[in-house]
């Protein structure tokens, strides 16, 4: 399982921040939950019984979740844009 560097990190947050230096921001959160998402699907996809890694998956979605809910309720459009640039609903 590989994670993602420093590097991705920062790029992250610089890509999602609402401000500079803004790193607590929902739209910089739920980025970051994504990308950890997508890392952590890829591992499962290899280690299917691998069930603590499974748990940490669905509370990391649950967790997104969470913060989009909240975000829609507050902004609805910053929700749409954000849903738009990582892709996330299909």
């Amino acid at each position: 399982m590989t994670s993602f560097t420093k590097d991705e990190k920062q790029e992250l947050i610089r890509q999602f921040e609402r401000s500079a230096g803004d790193t607590g921001s929902s739209e910089v959160q739920i980025a970051i939950l994504t990308k950890r998402i997508n890392i952590l699907t890829e591992h499962l996809k290899k280690s299917k019984r691998d069930y603590s890694s499974q748990r940490g998956l669905m509370q990391m979605v649950s967790r997104r979740r969470r913060l989009l809910d909240y975000l829609k309720s507050r902004v609805p459009q910053r929700y749409v844009d954000i849903i738009q640039k990582l892709g996330i609903r299909r």
